[in-house]
């Protein structure tokens, strides 16, 4: 009875593990996993970052801040240039762009002290602009002599640089009655206001009570003055530089005296300060200013050219634009001796000197 060991059944054990054959179909459903993954896909990181960009423009609109103020000064910039400003703005009032109206603009600008070599580039200009843009409406021709005035004036726009020298020496000429003492007790405060710290040199001492005059200014912004009572103006510009490097002061203003550019003998004066100048510094002086009358026409053209030439001016300062100035002979200097113009003045006030910007100088002139 021993056959009882064929009873081994373990053999159907075997086909058991066939369907373990179909555990290995569980692997290809691992690879979907991965691909799930990623589905938490990235790309809303990149979305975020867009919003601080965005913030950046919203800073930017934070300089008009000044606006009121600087739109004041505007206001009595416009105010002393109406004149000018209605006689050009009449010439817009017609129905249609032809030669009359480029003849009435001519006379115009002419009158404005705009002087010919400028009008007839401001002209040439305009009939380009207008052609381009293909402005059927005279009163659009307005806007575009601003635009064609302000290109013209933009050379002239610069600002007065101070701290590249220590001490920065600064020349002041003119001619009698241009407001040379006036604009540098304004000029004083304006640098004062900046934080320099500002001597001034009374070397116009043939004047009576010029030294007086620049003493009230030197009161007025309390700031240090050098002056000699009768003293070789030289001389005193000398003193005043050299102490200005002893104790550490930022701007020399120097004060000339006031002559017209055909007295000879005191042109040489001038030369003479600015050689003595030299003497005391080096590098000096740095920056040599001409104050012009805005009132005095084409004649303060001829004084840019005559004071340019004996000085070798680095900027103007215009003053009495609040009065019956015509303001067209800036585009004359532009044209033909583009020298910048570091400040215009539109009153007696301290605050009443303000950097010059050519598009708004032609906006106030054809307002």
């Amino acid at each position: 009875m021993t056959p009882v060991p064929p009873v081994v059944t373990p053999p159907p054990a075997a086909p058991v593990a066939a369907p373990v054959a179909s555990s290995p179909e569980l692997p290809p459903v691992a690879p979907p996993v991965p691909v799930a993954a990623p589905a938490p896909v990235t790309p809303p990181a990149p979305i975020t970052p867009p919003p601080a960009p965005v913030a950046a423009p919203a800073v930017s609109a934070a300089p008009p801040a000044p606006a009121p103020e600087r739109k004041g000064w505007l206001d009595r910039l416009k105010a002393g240039l109406r004149k000018t400003g209605s006689s050009i703005a009449t010439v817009f009032t017609g129905t249609q762009i032809d030669d009359a109206l480029y003849e009435e603009l001519e006379e115009a600008l002419l009158m404005a002290d705009t002087g010919v070599k400028a009008t007839t580039h401001l002209l040439a200009d305009l009939k380009r602009r207008v052609k381009d843009s293909k402005t059927t409406d005279p009163a659009a021709v307005k806007g575009l002599l601003a635009d064609a005035l302000a290109d013209l004036l933009r050379p002239l726009e610069k600002a007065l640089v101070i701290g590249e020298h220590t001490p920065t020496v600064i020349m002041v000429a003119g001619v009698n009655g241009a407001g040379k003492t006036t604009s540098i007790g304004k000029l004083t405060k304006h640098l004062a206001d900046e934080g320099a710290a500002v001597l001034l040199a009374a070397a116009d001492t043939f004047r009576a009570a010029a030294r007086e005059q620049l003493g009230v200014w030197a009161d007025r912004n309390t700031v240090e003055i050098v002056s000699q009572e009768g003293g070789d103006p030289a001389a005193v510009s000398f003193d005043a530089v050299t102490a200005g490097k002893a104790r550490g002061k930022d701007v020399v203003l120097v004060d000339t005296a006031g002559r017209l550019p055909t007295q000879l003998h005191l042109m040489e004066e001038l030369k003479k300060i600015r050689r003595v100048v030299t003497k005391a510094d080096a590098t000096a002086p740095h920056e040599v200013l001409l104050v012009i009358d805005g009132n005095t026409g084409q004649n303060a053209l001829a004084q840019v050219r005559a004071f340019d030439d004996a000085l070798q001016l680095t900027g103007l300062i215009v003053t009495k634009l609040d009065g019956t100035a015509k303001g067209g002979v800036l585009a004359a200097i532009a044209q033909e001796r583009p020298i910048p113009v570091y400040f215009i003045g539109v009153g007696e006030k301290l605050e009443d000197l303000e950097t010059f910007n050519a598009r708004e100088f032609a906006q106030a002139l054809l307002s």
